[in-house]
């Protein structure tokens, strides 16, 4: 899967999709770093990539900003947890294709994961 990742989201996340064979490009790498939210998600979708963030302010951005809505996958991780995270996420990515992500606003956490649809879709 295709992923542009904000600049919070941990390296060893980052890395931990790298190995599972993900193409990700992070906002650092595209220069994004100090852009605001919107700017992320329009270049996520214009990108046709799904966004990952730990950041839950992109969860109301979403829903209340219908034109930025883009496959948003939200982390609520610390670094104590981040194994738990990962199965889940992983959970989510196996169970999920690509295409439906896209249109799904998805919180992971270390014992689930929950989804929503993003209302353009």
């Amino acid at each position: 899967m295709q992923f542009l990742i904000d600049q919070d989201v941990y390296q060893v996340t980052i890395s931990w999709l790298q190995l599972e064979g993900h193409d990700v490009v992070t906002a650092r790498d595209l220069g994004l770093q100090q852009e605001a939210d919107d700017v992320l998600l329009r270049k996520a979708r214009e990108t046709g990539r799904l966004f990952l963030t730990r950041d839950k302010d992109f969860g109301a951005l979403v829903f209340v900003r219908k034109e930025l809505s883009v496959g948003v996958i939200f982390l609520r991780i610390l670094p104590a947890m981040v194994g738990e995270v990962h199965h889940q996420l992983q959970r989510l990515l196996q169970e999920h294709t690509e295409e439906e992500l896209r249109t799904l606003f998805c919180a992971v956490e270390s014992h689930r994961y929950r989804i929503r649809r993003l209302l353009s879709h």
